[in-house]
């Protein structure tokens, strides 16, 4: 099984400076200039993530000129809804750097679960079509983690077969609340350029072990043995040898 990159960072606070400031760092030395795609996350670490990209972008949004805005997962509710993970990233990311309404591919959560899921679909489908190449559907996915190791929507106790869905995104009733989502699946996590994942939090540690096992079997386990590399950053003491 492929070794993560694991980085043990102190705190939450210093983890999403830093994650951000390593983001920014690959958006200035790109080289290439066609559309960049990244896919983000919600949850608690993600919105100290997305103030201190703010912070450092210092009022420079030029790095932003060709990144589009995709979700690893969305609630299905309304975009207003404080359970959407949209609103949190307008809030805090897309406002503060006026990112252009075009860049931003919000999966639309108030449509019934399956619509939406099929309209997001579509959206990835055009995009990568007028990016005109043959590259994976995203540069980069940014991931959090549950304390049962899931990651996007993806839960444990799927069948294989569920989790084999070549589809990019699909429909999910997930285990906590709300209930209706729509997720990015195994598929697409798994074959983009990169993928880095914060994980913060109490109670993660078992699932954190349990992911970094060569036997591991929870959502996050699977995508590390599916994957080259994941970057791992965490504020929790982790064995990594």
């Amino acid at each position: 099984m492929p070794a993560p990159d694991i980085q043990v960072i102190p705190s939450p606070a210093e983890l999403a400076r830093f994650a951000a400031a390593s983001w920014l760092d690959q958006l200035a030395d790109r080289t290439d200039d066609s559309p960049y795609s990244v896919a983000l996350s919600g949850g608690r670490i993600t919105k100290a993530f997305f103030q201190s990209i703010v912070e450092q972008s210092a009022g420079t949004t030029a790095a932003f000129d060709k990144v589009h805005f995709f979700w690893a997962d969305e609630r299905c509710v309304p975009p207003d809804d404080p359970e959407s993970n949209f609103r949190m990233a307008d809030e805090l990311l897309f406002q503060p750097l006026g990112i252009a309404q075009k860049n931003i591919h919000r999966i639309h959560g108030e449509l019934p679960p399956q619509d939406a899921a099929a309209a997001a679909r579509v959206d990835l489908e055009r995009f990568h079509h007028l990016k005109g190449t043959s590259r994976p559907l995203f540069d980069m996915i940014f991931l959090g983690m549950g304390e049962d190791g899931h990651i996007a929507s993806l839960f444990p106790g799927e069948s294989e077969e569920t989790k084999s869905d070549e589809a990019s995104y699909r429909s999910v009733v997930a285990v906590k609340p709300p209930p209706n989502r729509v997720t990015l699946g195994y598929g697409a996590i798994e074959s983009a350029t990169s993928v880095t994942a914060l994980v913060s939090g109490t109670g993660k540690e078992s699932a954190l072990r349990e992911a970094l096992a060569p036997d591991g079997k929870n959502p996050m386990a699977r995508i590390i043995q599916h994957r080259d590399s994941v970057r791992i950053l965490t504020d929790m003491e982790i064995e990594t040898n």
